[in-house]
Parts: structure tokens; sequence; C-alpha cells
């Protein structure tokens, strides 16, 4: 049997018929689909958790000028958070954030038409995030909750208090924090009365479900070509190649 020695960073791999190929991909076939019907147990599972009332009031930056939490919806009956890794003294976005961010520009209109608006918020001044904005060429909705509670009551910042202690609750359990800013994202439904309801949020490698990019990257044979999830390769898009 012959044997394909691939680039750097792959293993040595078996180069069989076409016969043998497809009998080992009808194998696979069966673990996938059992993937996918236990992805939509999961999916349902997560649509079946209870929610919490926010009572608390937000008000957000944002281009359209003060908002309030439920004011974001926009119309619709829910809402999508991407909590932006980047903080008020930062000078530019997460690099790995604005890699997620590049996903959202053309799926925001799909999920208008599903009842559902996404919007981005951190903490950095309005003025800091529109400037990163145009230079990322983003259309997305994008605002700041620098003067709210907003970012730490939903545990996607850290407070300099957790910081001074070296421990913050991040992925429901408390955690040596790896930076003032934590990436998440949240989901909330209003209902018609005007109520605001937390419905979910997901941390960490929660967040891979919105990167359109590493799915791909998962089809190929190299894969995210990645050790133990290693992502420093990633940088803003208009960077490559520095």
């Amino acid at each position: 049997m012959a044997k394909l020695v691939t680039s750097t960073g792959t293993k040595e791999h078996k180069v069989v018929s076409e016969k043998q190929w497809i009998a080992a991909s009808r194998a696979l076939l069966v673990k996938e689909k059992k993937l996918t019907r236990l992805r939509d147990q999961l999916s349902q599972q997560r649509r079946s958790l209870p929610w919490v009332k926010v009572d608390k009031e937000y008000v957000f930056d944002g281009p359209k000028g003060k908002q309030t939490l439920a004011e974001l919806f926009d119309g619709k009956s829910q809402l999508v958070v991407y909590h932006f890794m980047f903080g008020p003294d930062w000078q530019e976005g997460c690099s790995h954030c604005s890699f997620w961010a590049d996903n959202f520009n053309g799926i925001v209109v799909h999920l208008i038409h599903r009842d559902t608006t996404l919007v981005a918020i951190s903490r950095a001044p309005l003025k800091k995030i529109q400037a990163f904005r145009r230079r990322m060429g983003w259309s997305f909705q994008w605002l700041s909750s620098f003067k709210t509670d907003f970012n730490y009551d939903f545990h996607a910042s850290a407070r300099p208090e957790e910081l001074a202690v070296g421990k913050v609750n991040y992925n429901f359990r408390d955690i040596e924090p790896f930076s003032d800013e934590l990436h998440a994202i949240s989901a909330f439904y209003k209902d018609k009365k005007g109520d605001v309801y937390h419905t979910y949020s997901t941390y960490a490698r929660g967040v891979d479900m919105l990167n359109t990019a590493y799915h791909y990257l998962d089809l190929t044979a190299k894969g995210r070509d990645e050790i133990d999830s290693d992502s420093s390769w990633v940088r803003h898009h208009d960077k490559y190649g520095d």
C-alpha cells in the first residue's frame, strides 16, 4: 500500500483505491450522523434551559445613540450578543474576536428573517469601536457598554477586584483570569410585554460554533493545524503578511 508524505504538521497518510476510500467514508458517516443527532438533542436541551428575567437596566452607546438592552432587539423577539474583547484602554479589538466577527456581516440579514438580532458589545468607548469597525470594514451593529456593568454581570469582563485577587468566574467556574476582557456569547428573549430574559450564555471553546472558517478547516486534511488548540497564528485580517 502506497504512502503519501504530506506537508509539515500532518501525519503520513494511507493512499487507497476509491472503493476502499468509499468504505472508510461510509464508516465515518455513521459516526457523523450519530454526532448530528446528538447535536440536535443538545440544541433542544439548550432551548429547554430555564430563563432569568433581566431586571437591571443597561444603557449602551451606539450608532443610534443611547439604547437600552430591550431596544437592541430592534423589533425582534430574540437577541444574540457577542461579547467582543475590546477594553477601554485597548488600542484595537482582540484579533481572535475579530476572526469571529469576520463571519458576522453576511449572516445578519438571515438572522433578522428568523426573528433574531445580532450585535457585538464591548467595554471600549464608542469612538474607539467605530474607528476599529471602519478599519475592519464591518457593518454589523456594535455598541459600547463602557459605563455599565453589563459585561461584568454576564461574566465577559473581569472586575478590578477580581483581577486583584487573581480569580474570576468564567465559564461557570472560578479561574485565573487570562485577560481583563473575556470572550463570550449571550442570548436573550423579549416577550410581548417587553420583559427581557437571559436564555443562554457560552464561553471559551463554546464560541467555536460561530466561526465558519474553523468549520471549513475541520473538513480538510490538515484541519485547524493547531497544536493543543494554539491559535496564536490568528491576526487581524489586515495584518496577515506582516
